[in-house]
């Protein structure tokens, strides 16, 4: 009885040591971790953002799998917290193209603009024979962390209305029907953007805490941001963590920055076009294995590419 306990004991241990001995060859974190530095991501070649900072995580889009950088389809970016910047001309895009892209969505030909700390948008309300309309709106966080967009002023054919709005007691949410638009929903005379929804692949997922309008752009805070001197200097996307499948390699414990070659202004980035933007750069690999690309900003490549 002795000598089996000894020998059950004997064995237990070299398990255990055996156990603490073999390390993991990657991380079991589920998710990659991301951080990204003044870049000027295209979305089309009509939409895009101008990220000043993201910090968040990539997902798969479906359980089980891992994202797939080269497919904006395959992931979403959960951010903690961003400044995003978005021009008003890239917004209009956005408007026409994806969120009012239904052919009986109830407004066309958007065109936005910004007067000072308001937003004018113009447009036809096609449910009402494409009349012309104009707004000068404000801009505010709702409590779930979207976008309110609250008309002042509101013209019809170059007429003042909203003063007879008012008097009739007729609301926005009653003229325009939202049903059929991706990421916008009428509210009494408010209309709320969501900006989880109003930009195309890939979906990002996050709450705006701030917003505000800086010259012609509207700017949007996700988040907690940190000091300015925090952020770090280099133009960069980076991933750390997770899975991660970029081109033909897959990675474990991904260790991958994307770099600007010209520091000297945003890092311009095109996901549909970004292997002719790395194979205009170089890569070099760290002692640890980690990959880093320095590329070309895609408004620099030549010849530019085309769809």
């Amino acid at each position: 009885m002795f000598l089996s306990g000894c020998f059950s004991f004997i064995v237990m241990l070299a398990t255990t040591c055996l156990a603490q001995s073999v390390k993991p060859a990657y991380s079991t974190s589920a998710v990659v971790h991301t951080e990204i530095r003044n870049v000027f991501y295209h979305y089309t070649d009509r939409i895009a953002v101008h990220i000043f900072w993201l910090d968040g995580v990539i997902r798969p889009v479906r359980s089980g799998q891992i994202p797939i950088f080269d497919d904006a389809r395959s992931f979403f970016v959960a951010i903690r917290s961003a400044e995003i910047a978005i021009a008003s001309k890239a917004l209009s895009q956005t408007l026409n193209e994806h969120v009012f892209a239904a052919p009986d969505a109830p407004l066309k030909n958007i065109e936005v603009s910004t007067e000072g700390q308001k937003l004018k948008v113009k447009g036809k309300l096609h449910a009402k024979n494409n009349l012309l309309f104009e707004t000068v709106s404000t801009l505010s966080v709702t409590g779930d962390g979207k976008i309110r967009i609250h008309p002042e002023k509101v013209r019809a054919e170059h007429l003042p209305v909203k003063g007879l709005m008012d008097l009739l007691g007729v609301e926005i949410a009653k003229l325009i029907d939202t049903r059929k638009v991706v990421g916008l929903t009428a509210e009494g005379n408010d209309l709320i953007l969501d900006p989880e929804q109003i930009l195309p692949l890939p979906r990002i997922e996050g709450k705006v805490s701030a917003v505000q309008i800086r010259g012609d752009q509207v700017i949007q805070i996700f988040g907690r941001l940190p000091a300015a001197n925090d952020r770090g200097k280099v133009n960069s996307m980076s991933y750390r963590g997770g899975q991660l499948r970029f081109g033909k390699l897959t990675m474990n414990d991904s260790d991958m920055d994307l770099i600007d070659l010209d520091p000297e202004d945003p890092f311009d980035f095109y996901l549909d076009h970004y292997r002719q933007q790395l194979a205009a750069g170089y890569t070099k690999i760290t002692p640890q294995f980690g990959l880093r690309v320095y590329m070309r900003d895609y408004n620099k490549l030549s010849p530019r590419p085309r769809h």
